[in-house]
């Protein structure tokens, strides 16, 4: 497909809502249910998927008319896995204590089914520049899926929203700081893997319930034929 071919619109909603990755598509639950019990450490994994989401996007569909069919998935995995690799590296030399953190959850990004997936249904078919927005789109959706997640757990689990953000992100993160509830003794659950499943579970009530509302305000009502 070419470049003027791609709705760049429609591939935005797609990745941050359509087709998110964890609210609609319920990929890379492993992360999401790992890393999610801050602000912070949502935000600081999606961005290095983000990261991998688009580079691999933009490589695979760089080199897609020099890769056959027969052996593009062996190159997509060496493709994402060298890119993680890199991320890794970088995370531990410039963003320590995120990578203690985050630690095994960065390397295991290579098996996350989103990255594999948008490669072998967007990139090896569609042009650099539309790749890297397909990317930064499903990344960005990643993203937010697993911050809102995260927030929503903190919220509940210790009354805080995006705790140690300048430890880990770096002091120009500190003005996301915030301690909503003062001397609040908090919910343990939230922030132990069933609270991932709790906060998933409303979380994805609430965008059906959105989505259905949207829906029905778009449906025309019927016109009324008045008798003559």
């Amino acid at each position: 497909m070419s470049e003027a071919g791609v709705a760049y619109g429609k591939v935005m909603r797609d990745g941050l809502w359509d087709q998110n990755v964890v609210f609609s598509q319920l990929l890379a639950m492993c992360p999401t249910m790992a890393v999610t019990t801050s602000g912070t450490n949502g935000l600081g994994m999606g961005l290095a998927t983000t990261a991998v989401l688009v580079a691999s996007n933009m490589l695979i569909s760089a080199i897609r008319n020099y890769v056959s069919d027969q052996v593009r998935i062996p190159v997509f995995v060496v493709v994402i896995a060298t890119l993680v690799t890199l991320v890794d590296m970088s995370l531990n030399a410039w963003l320590h204590e995120l990578y203690k953190v985050l630690g095994l959850f960065i390397a295991l990004i290579v098996v996350n089914c989103a990255i594999l997936g948008r490669a072998e249904a967007f990139a090896f078919k569609n042009g650099v520049v539309a790749s890297a927005v397909d990317g930064l789109a499903m990344g960005l959706g990643f993203t937010f899926a697993l911050t809102v997640m995260g927030l929503v757990r903190e919220l509940i689990g210790s009354g805080t929203l995006f705790s140690q953000a300048s430890l880990l992100l770096g002091p120009s993160f500190s003005f996301l700081e915030m301690k909503v509830i003062p001397d609040y003794v908090g919910v343990l659950m939230m922030i132990l893997p069933p609270g991932g499943f709790l906060a998933l579970g409303f979380l994805l009530v609430a965008k059906r319930q959105l989505e259905r509302r949207l829906a029905s305000r778009r449906v025309p009502e019927p016109a009324s034929h008045c008798a003559v």
